[in-house]
């Protein structure tokens, strides 16, 4: 079955090369936006009342692990120059901008027990920006800044967060409700479980594999389907918005045709992403059949009483199932896998890699990004659209992130050749009956990549973090995106001979405001 399914998917792969010479269009109500992070972008880390999360605490109690030993605290200052970054927006013709709040800017104390009229005014200040200049907030309730105080208390692996989450919501509807539409509860749960709780990866840095993560998803799951329950009984008849969570998906190929390369690759999609969106989005709900069974057997093995994976109730499964109005895809890129019993033992037990049982690696041959854990691959991103729309009865997508990393250039012609041979694989999916509704660049501007620093630059535009007013000027790219964005195609030949011809390269004298008067 699993073979069957495998060469099933690979049909499609082959039609992104019959018409990828050719100008293609998006569905007429496709809509095209860009993405940022609160902690990524915001700067201002102490100023009017915010408190400080997790990552203000990560990154000045461990310098050391930040690539370049630099911090979040005024980063692209968005904060402060958020109608410069609407602005920005506008011109590229965005849909709508994807961007988080800041919990502790909202809550300083993480509990509801005192909200900060600064941060909701901030906030409001922003969307009303967006929507004067008719573009559509996408907001994200959590982008992995948890507030140090709820930490103390355990975070993500305390069940009362579940609780404390739902008091936050219920602010962000209270406050921002009739106008913003979308929400996304949680950005990718498991960066926040197994990156934070179960390795170093992240913060909180809890590092205590095999248990804590997951402790963690659980609690994450039951806080998003509780955050739709208060939405639908409370929210939904007077606000009229949708309600999803944003999950990261990575396409795990088989190493081999081996019949353990093919059972590594499927067990490696468990773990990585159905783990996550079955309980949500599946007819049965629950968590793969395949992570508990492995889990359970490994407990086992290793002297636990009982498998290290909670379990969910049956009334928690009902509560968690369909928990959602649509799912939030981020998806970069694949890795292909296999399984060798003579490498029993490479990860630590008990471990979530050990329980997964999987080998993962890069191929060398496929591009490489200046993030290490980014190739394109864009056969990978269609089977994961391919595999959604059919693990998952086709619900509603939207693109919440997808885009490539460099070192930085204002010629990035491996971002344009990256995106559009995503965005030529996504309408292959469309092309096939996928309900896929948006598409989401990461990201808008360059902006603070959690432990790599500044040293990877994800954005349409640059930003010279060494001046004063947090420069940014358009890569190609931007250019690029505006026409897909305005024209709704997607066009291989397309070239912004202006940005060619007076570029930095071709002219000395080129300057931002020449850059930003050519893209209007």
């Amino acid at each position: 079955m699993v073979i069957i399914y495998f060469l099933l998917l690979g049909i499609f792969v082959d039609l992104s090369d019959e018409v990828k010479n050719k100008i293609r269009h998006f569905p007429p109500q496709f809509l095209f936006g860009a993405s940022s992070s609160a902690y990524q972008v915001e700067g201002a880390w102490e100023e009017d009342g915010k408190s400080l999360s997790i990552w203000d605490v990560a990154v000045h109690a461990n310098p050391d692990m930040v690539q370049d030993g630099t911090t979040g605290d005024v980063s692209t200052d968005s904060y402060h120059l958020y109608q410069k970054d609407v602005q920005l927006a506008k011109e590229l013709g965005l849909d709508f901008y994807k961007f988080s709040i800041s919990w502790t800017r909202i809550l300083p104390n993480g509990f509801a027990d005192k909200v900060n009229p600064l941060g909701i005014k901030y906030y409001k200040l922003l969307i009303e920006e967006l929507l004067v200049n008719k573009i559509r907030p996408m907001v994200t309730m959590y982008h992995w800044d948890l507030p140090q105080n709820l930490q103390k208390f355990g975070g993500w692996s305390n069940p009362l967060i579940v609780g404390w989450f739902v008091d936050y919501a219920k602010v962000l509807f209270t406050s921002f409700g009739e106008k913003v539409k979308y929400w996304i509860t949680i950005n990718d749960p498991k960066a926040i479980c197994v990156g934070g709780y179960g390795s170093t990866s992240q913060a909180p840095m809890m590092n205590v594999s095999g248990i804590a993560e997951y402790i963690c998803v659980k609690n994450v799951l039951l806080a998003h389907a509780k955050v739709y329950e208060l939405y639908n009984k409370q929210f939904r008849k007077t606000c009229k918005g949708s309600i999803g969570i944003s999950i990261s998906f990575v396409w795990y190929e088989p190493a081999s045709g081996s019949y353990d390369d093919h059972q590594a690759a499927e067990d490696a999609r468990k773990f990585d992403w159905e783990y996550f969106a079955h309980p949500i989005f599946s007819s049965a709900g629950d968590y793969p059949e395949e992570v508990k069974n492995n889990v359970a057997v490994k407990s086992a093995e290793q002297g636990f009483p009982k498998s290290r994976l909670p379990e969910l109730s049956a009334a928690e499964v009902s509560l968690i199932k369909g928990s959602a109005d649509f799912l939030g895809v981020n998806s970069y890129t694949t890795r292909l896998t296999y399984r060798d019993a003579s490498l029993d033992g490479m990860y630590p037990v008990p471990s979530f890699m050990d329980d997964q049982g999987a080998v993962l690696i890069k191929d060398p041959s496929w591009t490489q990004a200046a993030s290490t854990w980014l190739q394109e691959v864009p056969w990978g991103f269609l089977k994961v659209l391919m595999a959604i729309k059919s693990l998952y009865d086709n619900p509603p997508v939207y693109i919440t992130e997808n885009g490539w990393s460099t070192s930085g250039n204002l010629l990035d012609e491996d971002r344009i050749h990256y995106l559009r041979a995503y965005l030529n694989v996504l309408l292959d999916a469309v092309f096939e009956g996928a309900d896929i509704r948006g598409y989401s660049v990461r990201s808008l501007t360059d902006s603070f990549e959690w432990f790599q620093g500044y040293t990877e630059k994800f954005g349409l535009y640059e930003v010279d973090f060494s001046s004063s007013d947090k420069a940014r000027t358009p890569r190609k790219s931007a250019f690029v995106y505006k026409e897909i964005c305005r024209s709704k195609t997607l066009d291989p030949d397309f070239e912004p001979e202006k940005f060619l011809v007076d570029g930095p390269e071709k002219n000395p004298k080129f300057d931002q405001n020449h850059v930003l008067t050519m893209l209007r």
